[in-house]
């Protein structure tokens, strides 16, 4: 049984279900110092891209999605549990002219795997988060991790290519929801919400 479930976790990494960080160090000691500004510059990039988006006409779009829009609606309590997740990406504030201030994509699958540091994996899709959830007080939890692109099966490691590099806070935001918060991201946004709810 132990050899079958290490085998296993090779595999997942094999598929770029996880990527390189050591999971038993503290996500500061992790993060680089680009990551680190924009995780302290959540709440701006947050306002300013709920504005870039309401300016565009899209203030009934953001207040019917609630608390999931909302930057102080994090009620903590509960870290995320291991499990699977029906994941929703929405993209606010445009980061360059010609691209959209609001974008709301259909639902996808996601996991997270347990472990001395929790892995999350987006399943599907052509840009495909991957990385380590740390702790990190008792409102929210960090993620640090890289993104898959189109039909690569491998991950980069955190670090290698700052244009990879995701970093985002997680927080419970309901009874059974919590939210991946993202500030300027690389591509695209100003900021990224992905919304998490547990598949059972």
């Amino acid at each position: 049984m132990k050899k079958l479930a290490t085998a296993f976790l090779l595999t997942l990494t094999a598929c770029a279900t996880t990527q390189a960080t050591p999971p038993t160090r503290r996500w500061q000691e992790v993060a680089t110092s680009s990551d680190r500004e924009r995780l302290r510059e959540w709440r701006t990039a947050f306002t300013k891209a709920l504005d870039q988006a309401r300016a565009a006409g899209h203030a009934t779009d953001i207040a019917r999605e609630g608390r999931l829009l909302d930057p102080d609606s994090g009620i903590g309590g509960t870290p995320i549990p291991s499990g699977n997740y029906r994941c929703r990406t929405i993209k606010l504030g445009a980061k360059s002219k010609g691209m959209l201030d609001y974008v709301a994509y259909p639902a996808f699958r996601c996991r997270i795997e347990p472990g001395r540091a929790q892995r999350f994996t987006k399943l599907t899709g052509s840009q495909r988060p991957v990385g380590l959830i740390y702790p990190e007080d008792a409102l929210r939890q960090v993620f640090l991790g890289t993104m898959v692109l189109g039909d690569e099966t491998q991950a980069y490691q955190y670090g290698r290519d700052p244009d990879r590099d995701i970093a985002a806070w997680i927080e419970r935001i309901g009874e059974r929801r919590w939210r991946m918060i993202q500030p300027y991201p690389h591509y695209e946004s100003t900021l990224d919400v992905i919304e998490l709810i547990p598949e059972q």
